[in-house]
């Protein structure tokens, strides 16, 4: 696809579409939390609870939305006085969220409380009510035809909901919740402050950065320089930052969160969140670090593997291993997609015998529709158009893998690859700093607000160096109708010759080194050398 040329007026009217249905909302828009269906039943049964010193436990997930969550309840809880159990399942031996596995670990609680998970907990629900637990569920994922049996609901996507934003996390409605029981408690707790733990589990369960979750966000990413909490100086402390924004969530801080629940158990990373001092947090964080140093390098022999297993004539890739890990498979299938330019999924054989594992899209097929239409041929099966989770027996394996092709080629489509977030082609004399400043005007970007892309034709590469201890990355000069400007390409292994003409795809981003701030290309693509 040719792109058409653009000029920083067109940006900028581009990036104003973005928000042309909400605008720039701020904290002062968000809504009550009376607006939750349930929201306040649910509060008044929490109080009671509390002022009957009932004992109430909190189920959450094991994913980064889900330790958020199970974090803001926790402190929550803490700073009030009240006493709160509290459980992340472990995603090899109890499975996710409420299920009948983790009942013999709550029975003895008179009220249970969900985060991040629930709202199918059909089985579950009738397990609570056989031993007298009384469920609350908040959740924010799909709501099924049957819901469960649960003394109260808290879920943005019920049909009789008032709550305007559908698109919002499970950090988000565990925050208002306690913002709901702050105000029925007359607690005077700073809820403000829970937003920076909120920022983050936006960002990580890529919720689309518009509407209240951009206010949230924003709000959160401010707040977090401030931060009294032990857990957010050691990370600060760790990447030598005393400013985050979205891609330092996103690329620094989610994986770290996330490996514990992937490679052992999540309730590590709550401990860590919930340190009490700087020293456990730090020797908490550590340990999470080589969670997820296990996981990259798991991760790394895996896609080698899984890319050795390829067939490049199938349009939709299906690998499978014996013993691959289970908890990153979704990041196997997101990088031998973005290899192949392919949806993928990658199954390992679990200990029941059976194949599990994810599958993560590309472009513009709706995996979840294409893998549904062979749902007979699975055993579970659940997620939304651009990421899966399934699993099968071995014998049906390659009638999935044929029906799956058929299912693809069904849709019709389009083979084009078209990069919604480039926004058109830059020639080099319009970057500058004023160009940046306007850019700026739009963060935080991510999720429905991507940092924008661009790219320059026929660019003349003047100069190219490696960087990084084994060379994995490269610094180039480039040229462009005289003008000159740097860039940077992350792990790459690709051979570039100077004075050879390119075209580039990018985001224009600042570099700070030195006390000087320079100008820097992003380099995504090198196309054409």
């Amino acid at each position: 696809m040719i792109y058409e040329n653009i000029t920083p007026n067109q940006i900028n009217q581009k990036l104003q579409s973005r928000f042309a249905k909400d605008g720039f909302l701020s904290l002062a828009n968000l809504p009550h939390p009376s607006k939750l269906k349930d929201m306040d039943k649910a509060t008044k049964r929490i109080v009671e609870a509390i002022q009957n010193r009932e004992k109430i436990v909190l189920i959450g997930d094991y994913d980064v939305d889900g330790v958020v969550s199970t974090t803001i309840m926790k402190l929550f809880f803490d700073e009030i006085g009240v006493e709160l159990g509290w459980i992340i399942p472990n995603r090899f031996r109890d499975g996710y969220g409420l299920s009948a596995n983790i009942i013999p670990k709550i029975k003895d609680y008179d009220l249970a409380i969900t985060v991040d998970n629930g709202i199918s907990a059909i089985e579950a629900s009738k397990l609570c009510k056989e031993h007298n637990i009384d469920l609350i569920i908040t959740d924010h994922h799909i709501v099924p035809k049957e819901l469960p049996l649960a003394y109260a609901i808290i879920n943005q996507k019920q049909r009789d909901c008032s709550f305007p934003y559908e698109e919002i996390c499970g950090a988000q409605i565990a925050w208002y919740l306690i913002a709901s029981l702050n105000r029925a408690l007359n607690s005077k707790i700073d809820i403000k402050s829970y937003l920076v733990l909120v920022s983050i589990a936006i960002i990580a369960d890529i919720m689309p950065l518009k509407h209240i979750n951009r206010a949230m966000v924003n709000a959160g990413l401010k707040l977090l320089p401030k931060s009294r909490l032990p857990a957010i100086r050691a990370f600060l402390d760790r990447l030598d930052k005393e400013v985050l924004n979205s891609e330092d969530i996103a690329f620094q801080i989610a994986p770290v969160l996330n490996s514990a629940g992937r490679m052992d158990d999540a309730k590590w990373a709550v401990e860590f969140l919930t340190s009490s001092n700087i020293y456990d947090a730090k020797i908490r964080l550590e340990r999470l670090v080589e969670f997820n140093e296990n996981r990259k390098a798991v991760e790394a022999q895996i896609t080698e593997e899984a890319l050795n297993l390829v067939n490049p004539d199938d349009k939709v890739i299906v690998v499978n291993g014996e013993n691959w890990h289970e908890g990153v498979v979704g990041i196997v299938a997101s990088r031998v997609g973005r290899v192949h330019k392919k949806p993928t999924i990658v199954l390992t054989k679990s200990e029941q015998g059976d194949l599990k594992g994810s599958g993560r899209s590309f472009h513009v097929c709706n995996l979840f529709k294409i893998t549904q239409k062979s749902k007979g041929l699975l055993n579970k099966f659940g997620g939304h158009h651009a990421a899966i989770g399934l699993s099968l027996s071995f014998a049906n394996l390659d009638r999935f893998k044929k029906e799956l092709q058929q299912n693809y080629l069904a849709e019709n489509y389009t083979e084009e690859i078209i990069d919604k977030d480039i926004l058109g082609a830059l020639d080099f004399k319009y970057i500058n700093f004023d160009l940046i400043d306007m850019l700026k005007q739009y963060e935080t970007y991510g999720e429905a607000n991507s940092r924008p892309k661009f790219i320059t034709y026929g660019v003349v590469i003047e100069d190219v160096v490696d960087m990084g201890k084994n060379g994995e990355h490269k610094r180039f000069t480039f040229s462009h109708n005289g003008y000159i400007q740097t860039g940077v390409m992350f792990k790459t292994k690709e051979q570039f010759t100077i004075g050879d003409s390119v075209d580039i795809i990018y985001h224009i981003s600042e570099n700070h080194f030195n006390n000087r701030v320079s100008i820097q290309l992003m380099v995504e693509s090198v196309i054409g050398f």
